[in-house]
């Protein structure tokens, strides 16, 4: 049986520290899980938009004529940003698994700021970050989609960022 009477502040210290320890990585493990599933989520959004903006640049390519893209814009024209990010907030279902909020992707000047967290800048996990930037017609223009995958953004592998080019 245990002495309490040799049970001191130090012992209690110790004890107690090794407890919060262990209960840390239990809880760490017991939800390591759910923090990777709502990762993979956010990356397969990322990477259905990012496929969207690829295949109307595919069905555009080369066309002189008066064919439209999905948003209602002329394939030879610049695309509007704004339509673009409302027609994938509209069409796309995508949900983001951080928030109950129906927007899924968001303008911002600069989607690598938003996506990485720098500069102190809190970020939305789970929104698609869109440049505000119009999609220029003119070739090589690019367009850059990014999102935080989990915290700390700014960490190796939490964030998607990918450039688009017309």
């Amino acid at each position: 049986m245990i002495n309490l009477k040799k049970f001191g502040f130090l012992e209690i210290t110790v004890f107690f520290s090794a407890l919060y320890v262990l209960s840390t990585l239990v809880w760490t493990a017991s939800t390591r899980s759910a923090v990777e599933e709502k990762a993979n989520i956010i990356k397969d959004n990322h990477k259905t938009i990012v496929d969207f903006v690829n295949n109307q640049i595919n069905t555009c390519d080369g066309r002189d004529d008066n064919t439209k893209t999905s948003w209602g814009e002329l394939c030879k024209s610049s695309w509007t940003s704004k339509k673009i990010i409302n027609y994938i907030n509209l069409n796309l279902n995508l949900k983001n698994p951080y928030s109950n909020d129906s927007l899924i992707a968001k303008s911002v000047q600069d989607p690598r700021i938003q996506a990485e967290g720098k500069a102190g800048q809190s970020t939305e996990m789970g929104i698609i970050f869109i440049s505000s930037n119009d999609f220029d017609s003119a070739p090589g223009s690019e367009w850059i989609i990014g999102t935080c995958v989990k915290s700390p953004c700014v960490a190796a592998g939490n964030n998607e960022l990918t450039s688009v080019y017309r």
